[in-house]
């Protein structure tokens, strides 16, 4: 008798991503961030082969496809992990192996590099620096990650001097747009952190007309009391909401089977409350206009994760907010102004005001739960979740199923 593993998409698989950019802000591919378990935080020797079982567990369970959206997945490997060739489970095409910094270099894990090489694996050095044992890994490296926060920008440049060409280096730990662009000044291509999340230039000019048009959808959408013909009058004034509107509802992600043809039509078929939120996704959509479609993907992957993990917040009737409170958590990347005076712009309800202002409330511990989860800081996400009474098993049911959810409405979005 054969036994089919477990593949239920709501088991408590620990992965997390954080995306590897361009400097056009497109996705290069995603470091996939994991963990043994709840109660793990770390992936030590003793635990190596429990952490690749979960690993491959979670890309089994989850699809790579989910994961990266068809875009290259970064793999962490300790040293165990390279030696016991459990890496080739994974599609070479589609996957980097990362060999950690701290991986001991010697005659085995430079054949087990060499062996990857040549099976056709891409390999990556982590947080790099000359002179140490790593240069004998240089040969069968495709990428090097080097640390830009902790290193200044001569020894950055030494470093991008010393490497072989067909190596490609990675600028990680770029948390501000400063260090972003003296990176990019100094030759780097692909950037990783959390500079995308804040805006390059806090300006107090006019904001577009456009943009000042879907700010006003946005707001009006959560007034209370808006109807399904407030909705419509508001969509189809402008063209290419309306395109997009209809495009999004007659795709995949929205589970209806036949073509629809009007904008009533699909805000009767969808019922008010969904069209409002859908109506929300396409408004903000609209105000990136210019910016990383990533701030996109990441706001309806938080959006969709603070609603699902709302359900379980004792007192919240309506979920709702706490999409809105995921939604509007980039907007001061978008807008490229604060977020505390983009908040005010916008009527939403004073709980998620004041969370997206930074007042410690359990519509914050959420959000907040949900952000370090995204960053694969377990320890606070597990912090945050337990002060929201969140059980910590919670997170990664909820983000799997957001990770499907805003691929494909990623998907649908960004045809539109």
């Amino acid at each position: 008798m054969i036994t089919q593993p477990n593949l239920d998409p709501r088991e408590a698989v620990y992965v997390a991503r954080q995306p590897i950019l361009e400097a056009s802000g497109n996705v290069f591919g995603y470091e996939l961030l994991y963990r043994a378990g709840a109660t793990a935080t770390s992936c030590d020797d003793s635990r190596d082969l429990a952490a690749a079982r979960v690993l491959n567990d979670a890309v089994l369970t989850l699809g790579l496809e989910r994961l990266t959206g068809g875009r290259k997945a970064f793999v962490n490997l300790t040293r165990q992990l390279l030696l016991s060739d459990l890496a080739s489970l994974f599609p070479a095409p589609a996957v980097v192996l990362e060999v950690l910094e701290d991986v001991e270099v010697d005659s085995e894990v430079t054949n087990a590099c060499r062996h990857l090489r040549d099976q056709g694996y891409a390999i990556a050095l982590d947080d790099f620096t000359p002179g140490t044992g790593a240069d004998a890994l240089l040969p069968f490296a495709k990428y090097v990650k080097i640390d830009a926060l902790a290193l200044s920008s001569s020894e950055r440049r030494r470093i991008y001097g010393s490497l072989p060409r067909t190596i490609t280096p990675i600028a990680e730990k770029v948390e501000t747009a400063e260090v972003f662009k003296a990176v990019q000044d100094e030759g780097c291509r692909l950037f990783q952190g959390y500079y995308f999340c804040k805006p390059a230039t806090i300006s107090a000019g006019a904001v577009s007309a456009r943009r000042l048009a879907y700010a006003r959808l946005l707001a009006a959408l959560n007034k209370p009391g808006v109807g399904i013909g407030d909705i419509e009058d508001l969509i189809k004034h402008d063209a290419s909401l309306t395109v997009r509107v209809l495009r999004c509802i007659n795709s995949a992600a929205f589970g209806i089977r036949r073509e629809v043809q009007s904008i009533r039509q699909a805000l009767v078929l969808l019922g008010l409350e969904q069209i409002r939120k859908w109506a929300s996704v396409w408004a903000l959509a609209g105000l990136n206009d210019g910016a990383s479609f990533e701030l996109v993907t990441m706001a309806i992957l938080r959006a969709r994760s603070c609603e699902l993990l709302a359900q379980d917040v004792k007192g919240v009737d309506n979920t709702s907010e706490y999409f809105l409170l995921g939604l509007c958590s980039l907007l001061e990347g978008m807008l490229g102004i604060p977020l505390a005076e983009a908040v005010e712009q916008m009527p939403l309800s004073a709980t998620v005001k004041a969370a997206l202002t930074g007042t410690r409330n359990s519509a914050r511990a959420v959000l907040d739960a949900v952000i370090a989860y995204e960053r694969g800081e377990w320890e606070e996400a597990g912090t945050m979740a337990e002060r929201a009474s969140i059980a910590a098993d919670r997170l990664p049911a909820a983000y799997a199923d957001a990770l499907k959810w805003a691929r494909e409405l990623s998907v649908a979005t960004a045809a539109a």
